[in-house]
């Protein structure tokens, strides 16, 4: 009777109750500070992030956001009265709720009504159409809807704790019994989350992934060219290719587009691709690809091109016609698939595997070239964009050995994590920013996001392509409790002046944008386009290339 007795008096007061309580943990009133909190979570949400949302995923994202800021006010208010006893009167506890109830709707109230010009400022920065919807009513509803869900979960969860220390205590001492709750209770939730959700969601992917690299793309049919993997004569089978294998070889330019574009006679390009089924091993892989390489005389043509891929397999396109337009098809491209996820799950899943698939086709492919007289070997170049590039960045782990092992290297959309771009970044030139950095003048590492970056005569052996406004590229760990240096001033042409740093928010938008990176227009977001062509033209222009050339090479490729 006591018990319930205090723990209506402290829940008066804003606080949680003082006896066990576990009938009244899932049900009972929100903690005052956490509360608190949370409005300033759900607030600080709806500011700008990256890229823009609709109001649906708005909703969403501020429900996760605010129950985020209430367990972290919810932590903070159980730690200082454990440690201070300090506890508020009844009085104090029911003027603080309805001053928060009064000043906190309105403060939502006022920025729900901000929100919606904010997206706008955010699709101006990249040239979208401001035209929107955006119904800040539902926006609300959805929003305390999934809070409501998220508050009750970990509440439940958290009543589960108690009952199981309860349980425990009457064999062991208290003490010993909370100890050993919590940790049983850890273990559990762990063990779900990773071995029963994560692991399922994980195979689910990977079946699903693998059924999906079985088929081909409308359109997509086995090329006719010996010079293209699954062509006639190759030794890589065309059903071993995976969907984005056959894509990459199926839709390879031919030599009358290539001739066309010249104003001369063309090669037919060279395009080698090893699929997860073309061998059992990355090394076997690798073997493989060598041996395709030397069929197609590979090794007799002016470029050959080492291409990092994403977890399907996938190369981007621009990337590959780009420089087989360039050289008039005197060229070969290779790259060799290592997942069948997609490429943001493999980053969190697979990434070791990308370095090692990278590691094994890199040393491969130099292993011949040492074989070749140094004057008839072809110009060695690599390129990858997103995990693609971190993979070819882990092959060669520095930027000495990147330049002393290679003729040249574009990268595009390069993750946080690459350690290359990481050391180039972090010791830049001082007074440049973070979005567009300068490494010792520029005279061995160019950065660019648009083709004004690049002048006619800008020339680099490492150049990164890199959107201002590309989550790919910003998002990190440190996010949670760091403002990044991308925010400072000046900042990056297509970032929106209104995007604020605020700890825990901006990390989670930021991983909310990774989601939706590419539904922008290209030079945006994760969207690189025809401007890989300015970014080829700046690392490996063949003999007598102009600035004419890649505009006229721009409007070819462009959609």
């Amino acid at each position: 009777m006591q018990d319930r007795v205090e723990d209506r008096t402290a829940e008066r007061a804003g606080t949680p109750p003082t006896g066990d309580g576990s009938s009244r943990v899932v049900r009972r009133r929100l903690d005052i500070a956490g509360t608190l909190v949370a409005v300033g979570f759900f607030c600080a949400s709806l500011s700008p992030s990256l890229l823009p949302r609709s109001w649906f995923l708005q909703g969403v994202v501020a429900g996760v956001t605010a129950a985020a800021g209430y367990g972290l006010g919810g932590t903070i208010s159980a730690l200082v009265r454990r440690f201070t006893r300090l506890v508020p009167s009844p009085r104090a506890g029911a003027f603080a709720w309805r001053l928060l109830l009064v000043a906190g709707t309105a403060l939502c109230v006022l920025v729900l009504y901000y929100s919606s010009e904010w997206q706008r400022e955010v699709r101006r920065t990249m040239a979208m159409d401001t035209d929107i919807s955006w119904y800040q009513p539902v926006i609300a509803v959805i929003a305390l809807a999934t809070f409501a869900v998220l508050v009750a979960l970990s509440r439940s969860i958290r009543l589960g704790t108690r009952k199981l220390i309860s349980l425990l205590g009457r064999f062991i001492p208290r003490m010993v019994a909370k100890v050993v709750g919590l940790v049983v209770a850890v273990l559990l939730v762990s063990l779900f989350a990773n071995d029963v959700v994560f692991a399922n969601f994980i195979e689910g992917m990977n079946n699903t992934s693998s059924l999906v690299n079985g088929g081909t793309d409308l359109g997509v049919t086995r090329p006719r060219s010996p010079f293209l993997a699954g062509g006639p004569g190759s030794l890589v089978p065309w059903e071993t290719l995976g969907r984005e294998g056959r894509d990459f070889t199926g839709r390879a330019p031919t030599r009358t587009e290539l001739s066309a574009f010249a104003g001369k006679p063309a090669m037919d390009p060279v395009r080698v691709y090893v699929g997860l089924q073309s061998a059992t091993s990355y090394d076997g892989q690798a073997r493989l690809a060598v041996r395709e390489l030397e069929r197609t005389g590979a090794f007799r043509r002016q470029v050959l091109v080492v291409m990092g891929t994403t977890g399907t397999g996938w190369v981007d396109a621009n990337i590959a016609d780009a420089l087989e337009y360039m050289y008039a098809g005197n060229s070969a491209l290779v790259a060799m698939q290592y997942s069948y996820l997609p490429s943001w799950l493999s980053f969190v899943v697979d990434r070791t595997k990308a370095a090692q698939a990278a590691v094994a086709l890199v040393r491969a492919v130099e292993a011949k070239l040492a074989t070749l007289p140094a004057d008839s070997r072809p110009k060695f170049l690599v390129a990858g964009e997103s995990l693609g590039s971190y993979a070819m960045e882990e092959a060669f782990g520095t930027l000495d050995a990147l330049l002393a092992r290679t003729d040249g290297a574009l990268l595009v959309g390069p993750p946080n994590a690459d350690p290359i771009w990481r050391r180039v970044t972090e010791r830049r030139d001082p007074g440049t920013p973070m979005w567009r950095p300068v490494y010792q003048g520029g005279s061995e590492v160019l950065f660019g996001q648009f083709p004004a970056d690049f002048t006619p005569f800008a020339r680099a052996h490492v150049v990164y392509l890199q959107n201002a406004s590309d989550p790919v590229v910003w998002w990190s760990p440190d996010l949670l409790w760091r403002k990044p240096g991308w925010l400072e001033a000046p900042r990056g042409p297509d970032v929106a002046p209104a995007m604020r740093w605020y700890p825990v928010v901006t990390f989670w938008q930021v991983v909310v944008d990774l989601a939706f990176a590419n539904y922008v227009p290209p030079g945006h977001g994760h969207q690189y386009g025809v401007n890989v062509v300015n970014g080829w033209a700046a690392v490996a222009p063949p003999p007598g290339w102009t600035g004419a050339d890649t505009d006229r090479l721009r409007k070819t490729l462009a959609p």
